[in-house]
């Protein structure tokens, strides 16, 4: 008895914070199915008729992280006013661009279009909440509709590979994608880069990947546990953007953003590193994450 309540209550402690947010993530949908229901709401979910339940859900997930993550989000002037393509890096649980999202409808009242992965639309129960907060499968046709009609669209190359087998060194895990590059390329926007600090040491995944890797390759699903969720300072930086370039190749831009002079590079010596360098510990060190809750100067 005393050895399952030990590892009961070690199961809870690693994960009650991940599970949380599961639980807050499905409670927001039922608010909106009521919302739907009792305000005889048809329409589309991009609709601005939804945005008085996007402000109420906004709102929600900013006090969440301004309690849990001391939040902060820094260099909005950067957007482009019209469409763009932001470009981030995926922690093990992508919170931190929940809390971008919420902030950034909070202040600016943009809605930024979100591809993600299609087993998150396999997901049971969640389908109103994807379309009322623009989640999208991402094709390339969807995404040149969608910064055709004024969108930011945003999109972690990284993707789920990069939640779950990139670590506290921060590494990139890219791979050959480039369509992101195309799109911003055959839409004539810009690239905007963006990530989180902290976001590793806030919530990570468990080092013995071999097995977790084997079975994600072969099923392209999650099936590594994320676990965590320490309140640590979370700082979303959002970087200068890349602007359309009619000479530049799709490999040429993948390049200047990995390697270049706006976005994350951990092994460049350029404009980006020192700026990462400047705002994070690498590799990651929870505890100085934890110790930044009461760093007044950062502010």
């Amino acid at each position: 008895v005393i050895i399952a309540s030990l590892t009961i209550s070690a199961i809870l402690v690693f994960f009650i914070v991940p599970l949380t947010i599961v639980f807050f993530i499905y409670l927001t949908n039922i608010s909106l199915l009521i919302y739907q229901r009792n305000s005889e709401l048809e329409a589309d979910p991009l609709s601005n008729v939804w945005d008085r339940a996007r402000k109420t859900i906004a709102s929600f997930w900013d006090i969440y992280a301004r309690i849990w993550h001391g939040y902060e989000l820094h260099g909005v002037e950067n957007l482009p006013e019209g469409p763009g393509i932001l470009v981030y890096y995926h922690g093990a649980i992508p919170i931190d661009y929940l809390y971008f999202l919420s902030r950034l409808f909070l202040w600016k009242k943009r809605l930024c279009l979100s591809v993600a992965d299609h087993f998150v639309f396999r997901l049971p129960g969640l389908k109103l909440l994807l379309g009322v907060t623009g989640v999208i499968p991402g094709t390339r046709e969807e995404c040149l509709v969608a910064l055709k009609n004024g969108y930011l669209v945003s999109i972690s190359p990284g993707g789920v590979r990069e939640a779950l087998f990139s670590d506290e060194s921060y590494q990139l895990m890219w791979g050959n994608r480039k369509g992101f590059a195309q799109v911003a390329l055959d839409a004539k926007v810009p690239i905007i880069p963006m990530y989180t600090q902290n976001v590793r040491e806030g919530y990570r995944t468990f080092k013995e990947r071999r097995f977790f890797r084997q079975l994600y390759e072969s099923t392209r699903l999650p099936f590594t546990p994320p676990y965590g969720g320490l309140p640590v300072k979370f700082r979303t930086y959002i970087g200068k953007p890349i602007p359309y370039d009619p000479n530049i190749t799709t490999e040429e831009l993948v390049e200047k953003i990995c390697k270049g002079k706006f976005l994350f590079s951990f092994q460049t010596k350029t404009a980006v590193q020192a700026l990462i360098r400047k705002h994070q510990t690498l590799p990651g060190n929870i505890w100085k994450a934890l110790l930044e809750r009461f760093d007044k100067r950062r502010k």
